[in-house]
């Protein structure tokens, strides 16, 4: 989003960041049961982001910027590379993904296309792996309830869905456009009749 305030200037803002980490700290502060959490939920966590275009990017910036330690696998290990370095994080072939977990309660976020319709039956992981993550994240939201999404719920994983990227990214937006609270019922109401 690029905003140009009065005197002239222009101001760009990364909404994929602040909508994607705003969805997955709404929901670890869901599943905290009411425990007090100073900072973020995110802080300390190994956050594994698939996907180096421009979501993933958004994510791993997201995830460092919140203290998470960042892992980013992708397709071309090349980009996710020099992505992880970029945030100060590690990296790994998306492909050695399923076998990737040097601890438990890991969090997983989907930054590629995989699993976005019409290839609505395709997944970027397997299901024996999601057991490893305590919360998934999927940046797709067409379907709503992807693939992914699905096997990670019943894997036991928390899930977060991309419509609340989608919708945290339209309050940043109308916020910061008209500098008046953002109508967030009304705006969920209107997602909602059209998704």
């Amino acid at each position: 989003m690029i905003k140009r305030p009065n005197d002239g200037k222009l101001i760009g803002y990364n909404v994929d960041y602040l909508g994607a980490i705003a969805a997955i700290e709404e929901r670890l502060l869901q599943d905290s049961n009411g425990r007090s959490m100073s900072g973020s939920p995110l802080n300390g966590k190994l956050f594994v982001v698939m996907g180096a275009g421009g979501a993933g990017k958004a994510l791993a910036y997201g995830g460092k910027e919140k203290g998470a330690r960042v892992v980013v696998a992708n397709r071309t290990y090349s980009k996710a590379k020099e992505l992880a370095n970029q945030v100060g994080g590690k990296s790994i072939p998306l492909s050695e993904l399923a076998n990737f977990h040097p601890e438990e309660e890991m969090i997983l976020a989907n930054a590629t296309s995989v699993g976005m319709k019409p290839k609505i039956d395709e997944t970027p992981i397997p299901k024996e792996a999601l057991k490893h993550y305590s919360l998934v994240f999927d940046a797709i939201y067409t379907p709503k309830m992807t693939r992914l999404l699905r096997e990670a719920q019943e894997a036991g994983a928390a899930i977060a869905f991309g419509t609340e990227m989608f919708i945290n990214q339209a309050f940043v937006q109308f916020e910061r456009f008209t500098k008046l609270p953002a109508p967030k019922q009304l705006m969920r109401d209107v997602l909602a009749r059209n998704t």
